[in-house]
């Protein structure tokens, strides 16, 4: 297996993991969420279905386009969900505690681009930075 068959299993086994929560446990998610989402319940069982569907599109092995199509699919969730982790962010920040704190938060917001590149990359959709580029005249 490729270095991008590798990420693109275990990006998959990660958002597969993710869904199940969401599905499993929507009340930890609830906790969370934006007070200005409608629908918080919907929602949270709408992302555990995405997540488990980009993940199963990752992985599949018949359609190339397929691949690209979840992998672009779980950047835009992975951008989409950003507002959720920034509020959860605020929130352990507000507490005499701070929740999970800065050890988990601040790796996690630097994490989220990561994963919007990572799901592009292990898609299919693009190469960089590992493709070469042509010498320009």
């Amino acid at each position: 297996m490729t270095g991008r068959g590798t990420a693109r299993t275990l990006l998959a086994l990660f958002y597969a993991a993710a869904g199940v929560f969401h599905l499993a446990t929507p009340d930890d998610f609830m906790k969370i969420m934006p007070g200005w989402v409608p629908y918080p319940d919907t929602v949270i069982a709408l992302t555990g279905i995405a997540e488990l569907l980009g993940a199963a599109g990752l992985v599949q092995p018949i359609s190339g386009r397929l691949r690209n199509a979840a992998g672009i699919g779980l950047a835009l969730y992975a951008v989409g969900v950003f507002p959720a982790n920034i509020h959860h962010f605020v929130l352990d920040m507000a507490r005499p505690d701070h929740g999970w704190g800065l050890v988990y938060h601040v790796p996690r917001m630097f994490a989220q681009p990561v994963l919007v590149w990572l799901a592009l990359w292990t898609g299919g959709v693009t190469d960089w930075p590992f493709r070469r580029r042509e010498p320009s005249d």
